[in-house]
């Protein structure tokens, strides 16, 4: 049964039927803006939410960011789906619009903290962005297997005005990863800042 995280919450990466889970993903799912047209009729409009990875040594130095921009970790491990601009303009398909698939096992060796980041790159407000979600899973970006944890953003408050948030972060425990929900949306507009906020308040 996944759960809705909270801030603070910590999850555990293994499996139901047991084990420690090696690879999942994590997916953002988001509609477009529906407005009134100028003859009363009804317009769409895109929206363009962008999920990002940060990873950071045990320093706090940033070792490197997937995001559309780089879709895939420097050493391996990390791989993004690719960039969505638009957001499912015909009603919720369920699928994820921008999926971050992590094979644990070959994440860079040095990274002692992987944060995840979504943004909205026009700056739409996340409460005015209909099913806006994301979701932690065991799977592939085309098949879901177990949902381990989930945020709501559309409805809830706390996101309301901002067009950035902290998702979470994984970090090494004792030879295991772990997962810490964060769940804080921030001043910050653009990625550049976001990765600073987070190094200054969340690692």
């Amino acid at each position: 049964m996944a759960i809705s995280l909270q801030k603070g919450q910590r999850i555990s990466l293994e499996k139901s039927s047991g084990g420690a889970l090696q690879k999942l993903c994590v997916g953002a799912n988001w509609g477009a803006i529906e407005k009134k047209g100028l003859l009363g009729g009804k317009k769409m409009v895109a929206v363009d939410l962008d999920l990002s990875v940060a990873l950071f040594d045990s320093n706090k130095t940033l070792l490197d960011l997937v995001y559309f921009g780089q879709l895939q970790a420097k050493k391996g491990g990390i791989k993004h789906s690719g960039d969505d601009t638009e957001g499912d303009v015909g009603g919720d398909d369920g699928l994820d619009n921008e999926v971050v698939s992590i094979d644990l096992s070959a994440i860079d060796s040095n990274a002692a903290q992987v944060v995840f980041i979504l943004n909205s790159y026009k700056n739409q407000d996340f409460k005015d962005i209909p099913f806006a979600s994301v979701r932690i899973y065991e799977g592939t970006p085309s098949r879901v297997d177990e949902i381990f944890a989930t945020y709501d953003i559309a409805n809830d408050e706390k996101f309301a005005g901002s067009v950035a948030m902290v998702m979470g972060k994984m970090y090494r425990h004792n030879g295991a990863w772990k997962f810490s929900a964060i769940g804080d949306a921030t001043k910050d507009s653009k990625l550049e800042q976001i990765v600073k906020t987070v190094q200054q308040q969340y690692l």
